[in-house]
């Protein structure tokens, strides 16, 4: 049995068994594939794929075992690839961050020039995706780290630690009549036409779970999922936005639109931090955690990393 075999295997399951995507992902042949793949099966002893035909339709039983022998012993040789990195190359390399708009746009600039100034020679690669997708970057190994409010937490293949709460704000022009408010309460907003996030991205569950709370049904023209989009069509009136407070920030100067707080109806949310389970992670990553909150050390996420897995809930006293 070889790396290839291994590689074969994992790459059909993520294809969902099809074997001519397998092929074009690898850059090699379905028949050399399938070649592989069923040598593997004669040394082991055990059919992994159940097959129709030359066609895979299911994964055994026991390749399903042999399955997770393979996501081990895969992440193992990343692992060492990693390390040799780190020490050949010392403080130099790529730091791939899978991460929502929101993320890329208004809470990582920062934390991202910082990184840059303190080890020049690290490249920054940004994939920006919605929180499922950010996951799976990081559970596939695309990113080093993932950071998002929703989903990341759901998933057993990664570690996750809070990384900063935020609430939501209402973003609306300075001449709107809820802007002479003092205090805006959720009845208020179910008069009006509103704009918000897709249900999956930034907390937009706390804020559908207010209304139904409330036994309130919320006019919502208009979602998208990145706080940009919201307020452009808020400026042109289609209705009051509600965002993340950091995208609410960089218009207080300008004047043209008004934001007002809303944690007091929604509530708290908690944007989380992501590696996967039992990764090798190189010096400038840990460096770049601690940049990002100062909840987050070295020692907390090698302890995270090597403790077994806890729920969502437990955030190692954080």
């Amino acid at each position: 049995m070889n790396l290839h075999q291994f590689r074969f295997v994992q790459e059909a399951v993520r294809q969902k068994l099809n074997l001519t995507e397998t092929a074009k992902v690898l850059f090699t042949s379905q028949p050399g594939i399938s070649k592989a793949i069923l040598e593997l099966e004669d040394e082991l002893g055990v059919d992994i794929f159940a097959r129709h035909g030359k066609r895979l339709r299911r994964v055994t039983e026991p390749g399903a075992q042999v399955l997770k022998s393979i996501e081990i012993i895969m992440r193992e040789v990343g692992n060492l690839k990693r390390i040799g990195e780190e020490f050949s190359k010392q403080d130099a390399g790529t730091l791939s961050i899978a991460t929502t708009h929101s993320q890329a746009r208004y809470f990582l600039p920062e934390p991202v020039a910082q990184l840059r100034r303190r080890f020049p020679k690290v490249n920054v690669s940004l994939h920006q995706g919605s929180p499922d997708q950010v996951a799976r970057m990081v559970i596939e190994e695309v990113a080093d780290i993932g950071l998002a409010t929703e989903a990341l937490a759901a998933h057993e293949e990664l570690v996750t630690l809070p990384c900063y709460d935020w609430q939501h704000a209402l973003v609306m022009p300075a001449g709107h009549p809820l802007a002479q408010l003092e205090r805006i309460e959720l009845e208020d907003l179910a008069l009006q036409p509103l704009v918000s996030y897709h249900p999956s991205f930034s907390g937009r569950t706390r804020v559908d779970q207010a209304f139904a709370a409330r036994k309130l049904k919320p006019n919502i023209v208009l979602e998208a999922i990145d706080a940009d989009v919201i307020k452009t069509y808020v400026r042109l009136g289609l209705g009051v936005g509600i965002v993340a407070e950091l995208a609410a920030k960089d218009d207080a100067a300008g004047g043209e639109l008004v934001s007002r707080p809303l944690g007091h109806l929604f509530g708290r949310n908690v944007t989380r931090i992501a590696f996967k389970r039992g990764a090798y992670l190189r010096n400038f990553v840990y460096a770049f955690a601690e940049m990002l909150s100062e909840r987050l050390s070295r020692s907390l996420i090698t302890q995270a990393l090597a403790g077994p897995q806890r729920s969502a809930a437990d955030d190692y006293q954080l």
